[in-house]
């Protein structure tokens, strides 16, 4: 390999790392840890998890808005079966849905709300996190 591929091969590979948000933030849901990314800008948000092929175990997305409202989320480009937890500006789940890999389909949740989390499809249930449970940890 020439010394040109080798490094278009090594830029290619710093971008796609790139693309992963770096920050981490610890949620506790119960006695269960999180240890999430943070989409907090609107750029992180329209990405979200769009072309991620796997989540660590305990890991997923945080989504966090600017204005608390029924905000809803869609598949686009999303191979991961994810489930999504919406959650108030108290930090209170108010409802958890299943999303399937590349849908349009939306998902709302029931009330207003500040946060979403996403995490590998089943993860919430396995852990019997439901509508009601406290999420600690939320940033401001």
């Amino acid at each position: 390999m020439s010394r040109f591929g080798a490094l278009a091969l090594a830029v290619t590979v710093s971008c796609a790392c790139a693309a992963e948000n770096d920050v981490l933030q610890s949620l506790r849901i119960g006695q269960h840890t999180f240890k999430v990314e943070v989409a907090a800008t609107s750029q992180q948000r329209e990405r979200g998890l769009m072309g991620r092929t796997r989540l660590p175990e305990n890991g997923g997305m945080l989504f966090v808005f600017d204005t608390t409202r029924r905000h809803c989320f869609w598949m686009r480009n999303t191979p991961l079966p994810l489930s999504i937890a919406f959650i108030d500006e108290a930090g209170r789940i108010s409802n958890i849905a299943n999303m399937q890999p590349h849908t349009d389909t939306l998902h709302c949740p029931t009330i207003a709300i500040r946060y979403a989390l996403e995490v590998s499809q089943g993860k919430f249930a396995q852990r019997d996190i439901i509508a009601g449970d406290q999420v600690d940890g939320l940033p401001q």
